[in-house]
């Protein structure tokens, strides 16, 4: 488990250090941002400890030819694997208290803390050299920044807020802050000049030069300013709390069906009326039927439309419902594979383990991201979404089970060796 939290934690470090390391922010506040995200890696992390320890485990006991003396003793492979089991089902169980009281929390925790530094710090999404494009509508570009003081040097701004003209500002040095109520995002800007030149005429183009010019952006897409909504998100509630969410918007899709059908017997109301007042001028009653059809595309527009942003929502709270519960139920299916993937492989090695489990990792996460993704855009349920890799998984684990349970079976991956060995010598010939 310690090892698999040292890849994610490389992982997010990579990410971003860049934004966080070397701009000012004391390392106590880097620390609690790591911690907060531990959370999320825990989470992940866990279930896939459990695979690779049981294919350690009992990899360790046949190559041993312990599992062959339980066997011969009369203790089978699956009281042999109830230990481990049971295990399983009390990690499960503290995984779900988890997903539902610790994580989410700590995520809102973290979202929280990059509100903080994002208030103090609005250079941190700045590199320097790089154009940024975050603000829609302007580009800035600082060849040097002071993360300590946000301080830009060199600096090259377009604006192309105005469609009829394009603004380039560029200035010897500025700085970058944010207004009271974090909606603005302004730049002081010291010994520079602007361009202003017509997106229509080559012949209009006017140049100023101030010592000192402000220029105000709007920062509501500003990366770090993203957080300012510090209403909890689906992954910062529980399964609870969400469920509570999706019953309201299930209340509220039902009066949006309700409305829709009060509408349909509307129009065809007005459809019949049309037919007995015109019931003998066939072209007046198709003119009537089509004037009908096309006020009612207007109506059932807004409806449709609140029906579907509703469903979305719906959807993607019911993922993560099932998330919270799905994922450390894998805890106890990789006990399903593990065990018998390790008295077939009979390596106890780390390297063996880790390079078999990197597989069912693969497989796992392909249908979870997949099912997510597609449960998402309302092309699969929730459920299936989400749970389809428990239960493939969990069939094959269960047939893999019975079948090292009933015969002896060994995995030999000697050929793998071999294939190197003979590519070597040809080299060598």
């Amino acid at each position: 488990m310690l090892t698999l939290i040292g890849i994610f934690l490389l992982n997010f470090m990579m990410k971003f250090a860049d934004r966080l390391i070397g701009k000012g922010i004391p390392f106590l506040t880097i620390l609690e941002l790591i911690v907060y995200n531990l959370a999320w890696m825990l989470v992940l992390v866990i279930p896939m400890a459990v695979l690779v320890a049981t294919i350690m485990a009992f990899g360790n006991m046949a190559q041993q030819n312990e599992i062959a003396i339980l066997k011969a003793s009369g203790v089978s492979l699956y009281k042999t694997m109830f230990p481990p089991f049971l295990a399983s089902i009390f990690l499960a169980i503290f995984l779900i208290w988890f997903n539902n009281y610790v994580y989410p929390n700590a995520n809102h925790a973290a979202r929280i803390l990059m509100y903080d530094i994002s208030r103090t710090k609005p250079a941190v999404s700045l590199v320097p050299g790089v154009i940024s494009d975050e603000i829609p509508n302007y580009s800035i570009l600082a060849r040097k920044i002071n993360n300590r003081s946000n301080k830009l040097y060199k600096l090259t701004i377009y604006d192309r807020s105005n469609f009829d003209r394009m603004t380039i500002i560029t200035a010897r040095e500025g700085k970058i802050y944010f207004n009271k109520s974090q909606s603005k995002l302004f730049l002081d800007l010291y010994n520079g000049e602007i361009h202003i030149s017509s997106t229509s005429s080559n012949n209009d183009y006017k140049k100023f030069t101030f010592s000192r010019h402000k220029v105000s952006l709007p920062a509501d897409q500003f990366s770090l300013r993203q957080t300012t909504d510090l209403t909890r998100g689906d992954r910062e509630l529980g399964a609870a709390e969400m469920q509570m969410i999706v019953d309201s918007l299930q209340i509220l899709n039902k009066k949006y069906h309700d409305e829709i059908d009060e509408l349909t017997k509307a129009k065809l109301l007005n459809v019949k009326r049309n037919y007995r007042i015109n019931s003998k001028n066939k072209f007046r009653i198709l003119m009537a039927v089509t004037d009908n059809l096309n006020v009612a595309k207007s109506y059932f527009r807004t409806p449709f439309l609140r029906l579907e942003a509703n469903q979305q929502r719906i959807n993607r709270y019911e993922v993560e419902i099932h998330k919270k519960y799905a994922i450390p139920i894998a805890s106890i299916i990789f006990i399903l594979i593990g065990a018998p993937l390790g008295t077939m492989l009979r390596k106890g090695g780390y390297g063996v383990a880790a390079g078999v489990s990197l597989l069912f990792f693969l497989i796992y996460w392909a249908f979870l991201i997949g099912g997510e993704k597609l449960a998402d855009r309302s092309l699969l349920s929730p459920f299936l979404g989400i749970w389809s890799a428990n239960i493939v998984l969990g069939i094959f684990g269960i047939y893999l089970t019975s079948k090292s349970a009933k015969e002896r079976i060994i995995l030999d991956f000697s050929f793998v060796t071999k294939l190197f060995r003979r590519k070597r010598k040809d080299e060598n010939t």
